[in-house]
């Protein structure tokens, strides 16, 4: 081959190298090929938590912005505009029940002459008064570990919260032990172990198959005998209206009993909040099995449905806890009723 050709391959060769990496280093500056960010990064550059919650529900206060000004205005009958209210708020999925009960509320308040900035904080004081006070995580007790059991339905984000929730305790010099209660699921053992990993703690499990009523039973009592300060037991994923799972949800919550007579001392349903009222269902049926004593919210980030957060708390009495607001091992919040307000009604 004559050196000249061989010359002109190499340049073209560069050429195409060169422009290659172009493309690549435009590709990551728009966002194109962007990696999670690692906990160190989430962790320097927090938005506000009124910030994260206002960029969660985007869909929600759309869905309100489109009826909220109608509705609020000035001008015409008050009835009138609290029928389009109620209509706005059922569609942000607060709820039929739920939403009559908050236009009822301001109808007895409102003024027949109200401005639309006199109802808009009448419906946020409303929507406050449901929603009622933050609620945190149960402290622990006097002796031994605090033990946390999370149930939930497949494809809720469970193993993810309680990868999350390991992380969380972890960072505030906790010592954490999680039980892989999830027997039942085909690799959900080893999902939770690389969670564990990843926050660093110990993962007691069986094998795939093994009652998860003795897994959850070992896990406990490992934490006893490590002096551990928080034991965080996995369930296995399961549909509300699969009775016999249920039942074997029943039998692991009296068998942790045994175990430890005050457990659990937090019982958390991991509820994805794109499913909407669904979630009411979901909630009204492990809580008959279980006692709930909290629910963390999944996927608001990326819903239309955030108003069911208000329905969930004012028509089961079940607080929201939690709240994930993104992908990363940080993202897992305190719900705070104020921020989500103020965001759902694009203020803040």
């Amino acid at each position: 081959m004559e050196p000249t050709l061989i010359a002109v391959l190499v340049s073209l060769l560069c050429l195409v190298l060169i422009g290659a990496g172009i493309v690549l280093l435009r590709s990551r500056a728009a966002g194109e090929l962007e990696e999670p960010p690692s906990s160190a990064e989430a962790s320097t550059a927090p938005k506000g938590l009124t910030d994260r919650f206002f960029s969660g529900l985007t869909r929600s206060r759309e869905l309100l912005a489109q009826s909220l000004g109608l509705a609020l205005k000035a001008g015409g009958p008050l009835d009138e505009r609290l029928e389009r209210l109620e209509e706005a708020l059922i569609g942000a999925d607060v709820g039929v029940k739920t939403a009559t009960a908050l236009v009822q509320a301001i109808r007895e308040r409102a003024r027949p002459d109200a401005t639309a900035e006199s109802l808009r904080q009448l419906l946020r004081e409303e929507l406050l008064a449901a929603i009622g006070p933050a609620r945190g995580l149960n402290p622990a007790p006097e002796a031994g570990p605090l033990v946390i059991l999370v149930v939930g339905v497949n494809g809720s984000g469970k193993t993810t919260t309680i990868g999350k929730l390991a992380h969380r305790y972890k960072a505030q010099g906790r010592s954490v032990l999680l039980a892989a209660g999830d027997t039942f699921r085909a690799g959900a053992i080893e999902q939770l172990k690389i969670w564990g990993e990843r926050a660093q703690v110990p993962v007691v499990a069986h094998q795939e198959g093994a009652d998860p009523a003795a897994v959850v039973f070992d896990g406990v009592k490992a934490g006893q005998a490590r002096g551990v300060d928080v034991v965080i037991c996995d369930t296995a994923g399961r549909l509300q209206a699969q009775r016999l799972l249920m039942d074997e949800l029943g039998k692991v919550v009296r068998v942790l009993k045994k175990a430890e007579p005050s457990a659990p001392h937090e019982a958390l349903l991991v509820l994805d909040a794109t499913i909407g009222q669904n979630a009411l269902l979901q909630a009204r049926e492990f809580q008959s099995v279980v006692g709930l004593s909290g629910v963390v919210l999944t996927k608001l980030d990326g819903t239309a449905r955030g108003g069911v957060v208000v329905a969930v708390q004012r028509e089961l009495g079940l607080p929201v806890k939690l709240v994930g607001l993104g992908e990363g091992i940080d993202d897992l919040r305190d719900f705070d009723p104020v921020a989500f307000v103020d965001a759902l009604l694009g203020e803040g």
